[in-house]
């Protein structure tokens, strides 16, 4: 898929309310698959059933889903050929066999703990079901497998149609955060208010709403092969703003007569227009998709970032400048690297 494709108002609407789509999906995918086995009487019809709700129920994206079915498929490859020569072994010697059960699940357990532990795991998981068909009936067992692997692959079948992509989803959580900072630092710096506004409980549900978001960096770096590093950077920076933009406004509200300095200090309410504004910008980008857009802002932030430097240098100079005027410049200074990394990490995971 294209990074920068632009999100159309359905695709929006549609990730609004991902959880419906996906409860849908799931339904409708349990119904055919249901009919499918009892018009066609496979036997132990009931195992593709199990396999397609455990398969597509725990994740909702292409990214996860489609390496999830691969490694169900793989293990239940190895789980079934294990099984089989275990009934095999059965009919010979049944310590044999147990012998042979415990080493495949020493090995199960072993890579349990690794890089693959779903594969592993569905490796026990099958020898099981495969074992526990009567001694010697290979028929059932063989079934078995076969109506797992059908289960996963029609998983894979409901799930390519019109699947439902991480990639965008981070998209516009990430788009949500960054409304979300533009509305809080424009409540936080209001001239109109003559108190500080209260204002962490919208700080938290903003960093709760980011941490949350990092589930979605590993299946929307498979989907669209932007490197981890990229999107983990991203989500580094936006986690950090959260944190400086509420020192930062602490600092403007920490005493009455800074306050009132700062209120008149052109080159700070210039600064706090042009960080709202880079919020609600990099907001639009990530849902229009045109990086271009981003050139021009960018070009303003590193003159911010100068000002802010001959600025704090100005209030070093001065005399008897208060602690917390040159504390708000500085985490206003911060805050706009912290945006110009910001766009530069964005522009590049748009345009990959």
């Amino acid at each position: 898929m294209r990074p920068d494709k632009p999100l159309s108002a359905f695709e929006f609407r549609i990730y609004r309310h991902y959880r419906v789509v996906h409860g849908m999906r799931i339904a409708l995918g349990f119904i055919l698959t249901f009919m499918l086995v009892r018009f066609s009487q496979i036997p132990e019809g009931s195992w593709p059933l199990i396999t397609l709700v455990v398969v597509m129920g725990p994740v909702s994206s292409w990214g996860n889903v489609f390496p999830r079915a691969i490694q169900r498929i793989g293990g239940t490859l190895f789980g079934s050929i294990s099984g089989l020569i275990a009934l095999k072994l059965e009919l010979f010697s049944l310590p044999i066999m147990l012998v042979w059960c415990a080493i495949v699940m020493f090995i199960c357990g072993y890579l349990t703990l690794g890089k693959h532990p779903y594969m592993a795991l569905l490796i026990g998981i099958t020898l099981g079901v495969v074992c526990g068909a009567p001694a010697g009936e290979m028929n059932t067992a063989l079934w078995r497998g076969g109506d797992v692997i059908l289960g996963s692959l029609l998983a894979l079948l409901f799930t390519s149609i019109w699947p439902q992509k991480a990639y965008i989803h981070w998209r516009i959580k990430l788009s949500d955060s960054l409304t979300a900072m533009a509305k809080i630092y424009h409540t936080g710096f209001s001239a109109n208010l003559l108190e500080q506004p209260r204002l962490n409980k919208p700080l938290q549900r903003v960093l709760t709403d980011i941490v949350k978001m990092r589930s979605l960096l590993e299946p929307a770096s498979k989907e669209t092969r932007i490197p981890k590093s990229v999107l983990e950077a991203i989500q580094t920076i936006n986690r950090n703003m959260i944190c400086t933009l509420e020192l930062q406004i602490n600092a403007w509200w920490s005493s009455r007569e800074s306050h009132f300095i700062m209120l008149n200090a052109p080159t700070l309410r210039r600064t706090q227009k042009m960080t709202e504004n880079t919020f609600n910008a990099l907001a639009a980008i990530l849902i229009h998709g045109n990086s271009e857009k981003m050139a021009a802002n960018s070009h303003e932030l590193t003159e911010i970032v100068s000002e802010l430097h001959q600025l704090i240098g100005d209030s070093n100079r001065a005399q008897g400048v208060e602690t917390a005027i040159h504390g708000y410049v500085w985490l206003s200074l911060e805050l706009a690297k912290q945006q110009e990394r910001l766009t530069d990490l964005i522009r590049l995971a748009l345009r990959k």
